[in-house]
Formats: structure tokens, sequence, C-alpha cells
């Protein structure tokens, strides 16, 4: 295997052949030596003396082909005309469904082992959010849903790992909601999120936009969280049966699915008995043999 990368560093370490910033004919030529050309995104920039070698191309499509705003920039037309000459994976069936042609449906693999080391029975918090704290990520959702529960009486006690430019003004938001005495913000934590995780009831994923994937609710899930998360995209997909979903945006379903799973039980142990299961398909082992097939399968054809 040789991994080819536009970054700078040291390859006295690596156990393959690195090649790094390749010239044009420099790539022609590597991918003229290979079986199989692997992209992990499509690029352009590369792309052009890939096909000119010949050689079959898998690109795995992590996000939308397209801007923030839905649309489609001249870039983005480009690359669906490009991945016609490609075999494609996508990393969700709605990743898969935005696509002009056919994919295989690969998930991305999740560090499986250091969340479900950490899983106990111990459980003293409710609810956890793990993500950049911005606008996307939806954050404030979470906040104006469990100030809905507040008025109710219900106070979950609630864990907000991560950083961003909207750290003051979330915390800003909970002061205004009168929840600073049940949620507490952490920060950025890298080691001992599994710990952290594991203390909690259930894991929120509430992003605005539509999420391709979902690492975190893999992580949540291994945990031994319940999920509840946004609907649209690839997210409930990777809850699978998890998890509950509500609408994109709508803190008053969320509140609402919140209630329905803080205060039943038996649903939470019902959502969290399907994770080892559902997980399976996300290992690092079962993704690496998914794509071991696939390229046994383009070199034959």
């Amino acid at each position: 295997m040789t991994v080819v990368t536009s970054t700078p560093g040291d390859n006295s370490e690596t156990k393959y052949s690195v090649v790094r910033r390749p010239s044009f004919k420099e790539l022609w030529a590597l991918a003229s030596e290979t079986d199989i050309v692997f992209q992990n995104l499509i690029s352009l920039r590369t792309l052009v003396p890939l096909i000119l070698s010949g050689k079959p191309i898998v690109v795995t499509h992590q996000s939308w082909m397209r801007k923030h705003d839905g649309s489609r920039g001249l870039e983005n037309l480009l690359k669906l005309l490009a991945v016609r000459l490609c075999r494609n994976v996508s990393i969700s069936q709605a990743i898969a469904d935005d696509l002009p042609v056919k994919s295989y449906i690969i998930g991305n693999p999740f560090d499986d082992s250091a969340f479900e080391a950490s899983r106990t029975s111990d459980r003293p918090k409710d609810i956890i959010f793990m993500g950049r704290l911005v606008s996307y990520k939806g954050c404030d959702v979470l906040l104006r849903a469990l100030g809905i529960l507040r008025t109710k009486r219900i106070v979950p006690m609630v864990t907000i790992i991560g950083h961003g430019s909207e750290m003051e003004s979330l915390k800003s938001l909970a002061e205004d909601l009168e929840l600073s005495n049940s949620v507490s913000f952490l920060g950025a934590i890298s080691a001992g999120r599994g710990e952290i995780v594991a203390q909690h009831q259930i894991m929120v994923v509430p992003s605005l936009w539509a999420e391709p994937f979902g690492i975190v609710a893999l992580e949540g899930i291994a945990s031994g969280c319940a999920l509840v998360a946004s609907a649209k995209g690839g997210l409930g997909e990777t809850v699978g049966p998890c998890g509950l979903l509500f609408a994109n945006g709508n803190f008053q379903e969320l509140a609402s699915v919140l209630e329905r799973v803080l205060m039943d039980q038996e649903l939470r142990q019902t959502l969290v008995s399907h994770g080892p299961k559902h997980l399976e398909r996300f290992r690092p082992g079962f993704v690496s043999k998914q794509y071991l097939d696939l390229f046994q399968e383009v070199l034959k054809s």
C-alpha cells in the first residue's frame, strides 16, 4: 500500500510507503503502478492524473456534494460528473441517495474499545451532549427543550462536552432558562470521554443540519446510552433502533421525546438492548472487510 498526501511530515515511523506532495507526473506514475486507486473524499485536483492512469478508482463520499445552503456550485457539478468514472462508496444511505450513480453503503468505523470498556450500570446523571459548540450542532435546541421540561418540574442533570464559538452564548441561554444548577459545561475533553459518557442515561444529538453520519451517536450507543437525535440525513441510520428521533430544530418536539425517554425506564432499556447488534456493522474489523471485499470485486471486473 502507498499513501499519497498533500501534507508535509516525517515518514520515518510509518510501516508503509508515504508519498507527500507529488507532482502531476509523479501521481500519474504512482497510479499506473497500482491495482486500485482509493480516495477518501473526492479530489478534483488529483483525480485527473488518476483517471489518466486507466486504473480503477474507488471513492468514499463522506458528506453532501452541495454548499451549506443546499445548492450546488461549479465544483460540486464537476465532482458529480467525475463520480461517473469511479466506483463509489457512501457512508450512509442518505449520502447514496444524493448521488447520481450507484453507490455501495459502508458506514464509518468508530473506536469501540474507548467507550464500551467504560459501560456501567451506575448512571447517576441523565443527559449528555457531546460536540462542537457551534450553531449547526444544535446545543441551543437542547437547552430550549430543557427549559420546557423545567416548566413541568422535570429537571434532569445534563452534561455538555465540547468547545466552540457559541460557548458563552449557550451559557447565557442556560442562565436565562434557569438551568445553571442542572447543566454543566465541561469544555473540550479528549482523554476519558468514555468514562464521562457512561455516567449518563441518554445522549442527545440535536444537529440542525442533516448530518451525513454520526460517529458521536455510535460512541453514545457503545457507552450504553439511549439516543435521542435529529432525524434528517444519515444520523437516523446511525442511531437505528437504539434511539428516538425528532424533527431538526424543533425544541418542542425534542422536549416531548426527552420527557418520554426520561420517564420510561423500560423504553430506555429496550433502546440500549439493541446496541450490541447494531454496532457490529460499524466495528473496524467489519468495515475493513467490506472494503477488502469491494476491492476484490473491482479487481475481478
